[in-house]
């Protein structure tokens, strides 16, 4: 039975793994605290496993479970001082522009402003990010398909005026 529920984990993280880290990388900045976040998502994720009933796909079961650890990341994290700013050092050190820089740049732009997001809206803009349907991510979060929907227009909007501004 114990073989089975690993074998059953090591399939799934192969499978998600990528979403995870992503996922993680929306809750946290910090890496070696992202990394913490990581592995708090795959023990839940471990644990939670035997309790699949698949009501939903694999996926948003995966996905559910790391927006809760993140969101008890984040409420732990929030008590801490901590700084989202990249520093004059690691902005001196980036590389000469090119195409996969500028995407680069891009895509830490988002993931910031998708941090400085409320909670309820990083969320459903993460499993958007991921390809998650309204549906999908309502069943993620436990919430109505109508309500993910209006989250989703919400931070998109949040979101377009923080990357025009920002």
């Amino acid at each position: 039975m114990k073989q089975k529920q690993d074998q059953l984990f090591r399939e799934v993280l192969d499978a998600h793994g990528p979403m995870l880290g992503r996922i993680a990388a929306s809750y946290e900045h910090d890496p070696d605290l992202r990394n913490d976040l990581l592995q708090e998502m795959a023990f839940a994720l471990w644990r939670g496993l035997p309790k699949f009933e698949e009501r939903s796909s694999l996926k948003t079961f995966v996905a559910r479970i790391a927006h809760y650890r993140g969101a008890s990341h984040v409420a732990k994290e929030v008590r801490q001082p901590g700084t989202d700013v990249l520093d004059s050092e690691e902005a001196e050190n980036m590389p000469a522009p090119d195409i996969e820089v500028s995407n680069k740049i891009d895509r830490d732009k988002l993931m910031v402003a998708v941090r400085k997001l409320p909670l309820k809206l990083s969320q459903v803009a993460t499993l958007a990010l991921e390809g998650f349907e309204a549906r999908e991510v309502a069943e993620a979060l436990g919430i109505s398909a109508n309500n993910a929907a209006v989250r989703l227009n919400r931070a998109k909007d949040l979101l377009r005026k923080e990357l025009r501004h920002g």
